[in-house]
């Protein structure tokens, strides 16, 4: 496949080491893991490498989980230590999102790559136009709503969050501020909830890729471990500079970037679909 050749390589690991730095610090300023940087860039290099077109995206998102496990663990970290996650909410949330997740997981092993890409195009266009619109208007209520409802929503993260293979940040920095929660303690939360999707979901994607024809050879079902160890220097470095901005920065110039990268991975997914 061309996976290992010297000339390919080259190119392939400085792109891995900009995004993981690029993904570090989306983790800690935005509470998210930064799948919506690392599934497409992932899915990207896995075409350069040829990898056959059916095992692509699950392994963009498997190996995009598998990243944001100490993604997330560094960024909840620092949150935590500023007393803004709410613990409460991720206890209550932690069994319905881990359900959710092996739910993604099972659908995973048998559901067509175009599932994915449309998943992640429905989310991350709805977090692109709140990103861009700035957020006015977007309320469901003040306030959070029962816990039979708080736990429907921690299935629904769970199981988008592992189709896509995103941390969950942002579904959940859109749940809870459509219900008037401070935009920070959003943020600092979300940085927990992907503690809880990443771990369950990459062994879900390492079982649901498991003995499945045209893995290349660094492959653990569906986790790339080469990808992992190229990316995640870079990425730890930089989620500590992400959690200090989010504490300390204006965030509607980087909202509005980010909102225009979704739109951009968006468009290349309905290129993808289309052609």
């Amino acid at each position: 496949m061309g996976a290992f050749d010297l000339v390919t390589l080259g190119p392939v690991i400085v792109a891995l080491v900009v995004a993981g730095g690029a993904i570090g610090l989306l983790a800690g300023m935005f509470g998210v893991g930064g799948g919506a940087i690392s599934v497409p860039v992932f899915f990207e290099l896995f075409r350069v490498l040829d990898y056959p077109e059916e095992v692509r995206m699950p392994m963009a998102v498997g190996t995009s989980l598998a990243v944001i496990i100490p993604t997330s663990l560094n960024s909840a970290r620092g949150h935590w230590k500023r007393g803004t996650v709410d613990m409460d909410l991720l206890r209550l949330w932690a069994v319905p999102v881990v359900l959710g997740v092996l739910a993604g997981s099972a659908i995973a092993r048998h559901a067509d790559p175009v599932v994915f890409q449309l998943v992640f195009i429905f989310v991350a266009l709805v977090n692109a136009a709140k990103l861009l619109l700035g957020g006015a208007g977007w309320r469901l209520r003040e306030g959070l709503p029962a816990r039979g409802v708080l736990r429907a929503y921690g299935g629904g993260i769970g199981l988008l969050s592992a189709l896509m293979g995103i941390g969950g940040g942002a579904i959940t920095n859109l749940i809870l501020t459509l219900h008037g929660y401070d935009i920070r303690r959003a943020i600092s939360t979300a940085s927990g909830v992907g503690v809880l999707i990443a771990l369950p979901g990459t062994i879900g994607y390492v079982a649901a890729g498991w003995g499945k024809d045209g893995l290349p050879g660094d492959a653990l079902g569906y986790v790339s471990l080469m990808t992992f160890a190229l990316t995640i220097p870079t990425t730890l470095l930089t989620t500590r500079l992400g959690v200090r901005l989010a504490h300390s920065l204006p965030k509607r110039a980087l909202e509005t970037a980010f909102g225009l990268f979704l739109l951009t991975v968006c468009a290349r997914f309905v290129w993808d679909i289309l052609g």
